[in-house]
């Protein structure tokens, strides 16, 4: 006879009913192929009434998540309710009772990750979390287990799919940003408030979370750089389609001789590189090692089944390690934030795409680019488009050499106070991948 691993859940809407399905669904396979029953025991909501399509005894269901936390015979708590509060006080009341925690909570990992692995250490449990970057795509597993001896050079990580949704249908429909946003609400791909997706946000709390596996780092949201695609318009589309790219949100890392770089914007790269193709609300992350080379991996980063069975795997997997007794590896994911040199955006290198509305009169390009080549910054080609269309400016575009960024933002603010330029300046990093 099998041992049997009782579990609790903390949070039952969309991912945790997916949980719950596949824990009922596969628990005959659990036993068979692994040799130990997982059982749901306990289910906390604040909505239990609410029907799920689950045949559930009502005696599972409560509205206390105490009942969870404080049930002696639950091992490992599901915490799905997402957020800071009272996610990370549930967290750490179950680590600090010797329970093990499975989260798909993001922003808690990446505000709180260092006190709550070292609360798992201390007190002999485990913390799993693979649901919580790029949902069915078990990128944390891979670089935990599969690259554990590889150094990470690089990545490069199309982590959010509802800006992904947008910019693809953007480049394949036509339509201005926030059009194709209403579309992408209606469709069910963006949320009513799409803010933490479309400023970068989200994104920025996965790239944390792959910073700690990947490169040993302790970074927040708040010390990258981030930027969102609320500036991209259908023009940059166009200019990037006729240029030879494609414009993606990308949560870039990458090791320097001066630190670590950690930023996440728009990127321009080539239509030819493997995350140009990457459509609609799918995920990838590109990274690089010191000895595997180049590795992609592409799938579903959000939805019911993909990041249900995320969870479930990574129950699955503490299980196992409950039953062989294994000690707590949480002391793997602790990083010390000072020993983590983070490279300023200001002196990260790269070349640019400038768009700009200038007027359509004879020594105006060569006023901006003698204030780019004042900061450095060399032009690699010039596009002016058409004749004059918005009191009396043409869009001219311009494609630079490598330039800092802090040269950059300087040739641009100086550009912008020239007399000969009409509205805000667009400029978007280039990434030659």
């Amino acid at each position: 006879m099998g041992k049997e691993i009782n579990a609790g859940l903390i949070g039952f809407g969309t991912i945790g009913r997916g949980v719950a399905r596949l824990m009922l669904e596969r628990s005959g396979e659990f036993m068979q192929k692994k040799g130990f029953a997982l059982k749901l025991k306990r289910i906390a909501d604040l909505d239990v009434a609410a029907p799920r399509g689950l045949d559930l005894p009502k005696e599972m269901l409560t509205t206390d998540a105490q009942a969870v936390l404080n049930d002696p015979e639950i091992e490992v708590v599901i915490e799905l309710i997402g957020g800071l509060e009272p996610a990370r006080t549930f967290v750490l009341r179950a680590l600090e009772q010797g329970k093990s925690v499975v989260t798909a909570n993001k922003a808690l990992l990446a505000q709180f990750g260092d006190e709550l692995f070292r609360a798992a250490r201390e007190h002999g449990g485990e913390l799993a979390f693979e649901a919580s970057v790029c949902g069915g795509i078990p990128i944390l597993r891979v670089l935990r287990q599969g690259l554990f001896t590889d150094r990470i050079v690089s990545l490069y990580g199309i982590l959010n799919g509802t800006t992904n949704y947008i910019l693809t249908k953007m480049a394949e429909e036509g339509g201005r940003f926030e059009e194709v946003l209403r579309q992408a609400q209606d469709a069910g791909f963006a949320e009513a408030d799409p803010t933490m997706d479309v400023s970068g946000k989200d994104a920025a709390q996965k790239l944390a979370i792959l910073l700690r596996i990947g490169f040993g780092a302790s970074v927040t949201p708040e010390a990258m750089f981030v930027e969102g695609i609320e500036r991209i318009g259908r023009q940059d589309i166009e200019d990037a389609e006729e240029l030879g790219y494609a414009i993606k949100l990308l949560a870039i890392s990458k090791r320097t001789e001066r630190g670590i770089e950690a930023r996440v914007h728009p990127a321009m790269i080539p239509k030819g590189a493997l995350l140009a193709s990457i459509r609609d609300e799918f995920n990838a992350v590109e990274l690089v090692g010191d000895w595997v080379g180049p590795q992609v991996f592409y799938g579903r980063g959000a939805g019911e089944r993909p990041t249900a069975n995320a969870v479930v795997s990574d129950l699955v997997e503490l299980a196992e390690r409950r039953l062989e007794g294994g000690g707590s590896r949480a002391g793997e994911l602790l990083s010390e934030a000072g020993k983590t040199t983070l490279v300023p955006m200001e002196e990260v290198v790269l070349p640019y795409y400038v768009r700009m509305l200038a007027l359509d009169q004879p020594g105006v390009l060569g006023q901006i680019a003698e204030l780019l080549s004042e900061e450095g910054i060399s032009i690699a080609s010039v596009i002016q488009k058409g004749r004059a269309q918005f009191q009396g400016a043409v869009p001219v575009v311009i494609m630079t050499h490598e330039a800092t960024e802090a040269g950059m933002r300087r040739a641009i603010q100086r550009i912008d106070a020239l007399s000969v330029v009409r509205d805000r300046t667009q400029v978007i990093r280039v990434e030659e991948l």
